[in-house]
């Protein structure tokens, strides 16, 4: 297959250009708007159910999601799957544990839902830190997707496309916030969800508009292994802690869960869930197709000489039956993508920093003025940082990367999170060191295992031999959250829980 993927197109510079001439006209609106720190952080508390769903949907499928999952089904048939029926089916439990306490016991971040009845500074700086942990690996495998994406598209150095990224999203953050951002990302959904759709559309006619005549051809071109399991997983106890990861993730992801404070009511949070359910669920549902189709069509040994990572299956599928130019509509949607998840990251971080740490830690008589400030501060710090960790994790395939952030978020975020709302005997110290051991402890096992250790650091073999972590850290992390709050209750916290059940179900006092 000839293709022009790695050289300048003036097709994908001229959707790039008018893709960012929108949002950055998107961001001088929303600037004029954002001077609060709840205009800020929470777009002044006033996205609709509908939008803010959109905006989930936008937030969540990410360039793991189109580029990562795509290229994975690609190269390894089946098993690539799994990541796409994983991040879906943490929806429902999304909806039906968090969405309505988040929006009820909350203000900015996750951690005000954790602290609202335990001692605030200990809580905001484990919390602050299991977050920031979460979102610098997301953020890192976004980064990793965009210069891949950059540089393939307009034939420049990796480093540079990084730069170029990185820039673009600072000055949505910095200037826009959660306005700029929400909107962004419901532009970046409408154009996935239709380019998707379309590509799927453009390959099944080549087989009739017949799944089942595209898989036929699949196992003619590489035999009936691509269609079974076990071409990426074939651990069984490494499934399982990959699932549990891929499902329970997104309940400590601080971007997603930030999103609950742009509604004005529990209601709208619960209906924001239910929208972003349709969507990503028929997201993944197609993407997968998408894979399988780049496979019968551009073939595994074709995508692999591009990016050995697999990231640039569904553009090379798009000039094969589209030419330049659809190439060039999806090259830009691919980073739109991008651009609007790593916002949303980089902005719940500054979040984290400046609400959880700078406010609630170190200066609780700090102005509106001075807290956005400080988030400003804090958005050009976590870019900055984003941007290097994309240059040092050059050629990883994105949706594997993204499969490690979400140990990291149901090890870390999720097991204190869960436990505060849920268990009356969680104490402070129980809360605390779960967030932190949970989500070092994933870190760590993250670096000692064949994903780091091997393939990154190029030791001959793994300290820890389990790919993926979650299945030890999560429960390392539920255990010393029962341990410490057994060792450490707090009486006074206990008899706050019944108060705070009523504001949980009522809304009673929320803001």
């Amino acid at each position: 297959m000839q293709t022009t993927v790695g050289q300048a197109s003036m097709t994908s510079i001229l959707f790039f250009l008018v893709f960012i001439s929108l949002t950055l006209y998107i961001t001088y609106w929303a600037a004029k708007r954002t001077k609060t720190a709840v205009q800020f952080y929470a777009a002044g508390r006033s996205v609709t159910g509908f939008q803010n769903g959109l905006a989930l949907a936008g937030d969540y499928m990410s360039a793991a999601s189109f580029l990562g999952i795509a290229g994975m089904v690609s190269l390894k048939g089946y098993d690539g799957m799994i990541y796409a029926t994983g991040w879906l089916v943490g929806w429902p439990a999304l909806m039906f544990l968090l969405a309505e306490p988040m929006r009820n016991l909350g203000k900015y971040t996750f951690a005000d839902v954790v602290a609202y009845r335990l001692q605030q500074k200990p809580i905001r700086i484990a919390a602050a830190i299991g977050g920031i942990l979460v979102l610098l690996t997301y953020a890192t495998a976004q980064m990793v997707g965009a210069g891949n994406l950059i540089k393939l598209m307009f034939g420049i150095p990796y480093e540079v496309a990084e730069v170029i990224v990185g820039c673009v999203m600072l000055t949505y953050v910095l200037f826009g916030g959660m306005l700029a951002t929400t909107w962004v990302q419901i532009i970046k959904a409408c154009l996935l969800l239709g380019g998707v759709t379309f590509l799927m559309l453009l390959g099944l006619s080549h087989f009739n508009f017949n799944p089942g005549a595209l898989y036929g051809a699949i196992e003619a071109k590489y035999g009936a292994v691509m269609l079974n399991p076990g071409g990426l997983v074939s651990n069984p106890i490494d499934a399982i802690s990959l699932g549990l990861a891929l499902m329970l993730g997104l309940l400590g992801l601080p971007h997603i869960l930030m999103r609950f404070y742009t509604v004005p009511s529990a209601k709208d949070a619960r209906t924001s869930v239910i929208w972003a359910t349709t969507f990503i669920g028929y997201f993944y549902c197609i993407i997968p197709i998408v894979g399988f189709t780049a496979a019968a069509l551009v073939g595994s040994d074709v995508i692999k000489g591009i990016d050995k990572g697999g990231n640039m299956a569904a553009p090379l599928l798009a000039e094969l039956l589209g030419g330049t130019p659809f190439l060039g509509f999806i090259a830009a949607v691919a980073f739109a993508t991008i651009l609007a998840v790593v916002s949303g990251l980089t902005l719940a971080a500054a979040s984290a920093m400046s609400h959880d740490l700078y406010l609630n830690v170190f200066n609780q008589k700090a102005t509106d003025k001075e807290q956005v400030k400080v988030a400003r501060i804090a958005t050009f710090i976590f870019g900055a940082a984003a941007m290097m960790m994309g240059i040092s994790f050059k050629g990883q395939n994105v949706a594997y990367m993204v499969g490690l952030t979400f140990a990291i978020a149901c090890s870390g975020p999720f097991p204190a999170l869960l436990l505060s709302i849920t268990w009356k005997r969680l104490s402070t110290q129980g809360a605390v060191w779960a967030i932190i051991i949970g989500a070092v402890s994933a870190t760590g096992l993250i670096v000692l295992s064949p994903t780091v250790w091997v393939d990154v650091f190029k030791n001959p073999k793994a300290i820890f031999p389990l790919r993926n972590p979650a299945i030890v850290s999560m429960t390392l992390a539920f255990i010393v959250a029962w341990l410490f709050s057994i060792w450490f209750p707090d009486k006074d916290t206990e008899g706050k829980f019944e108060a705070m059940k009523i504001r949980t179900y009522l809304g009673v006092g929320a803001e």
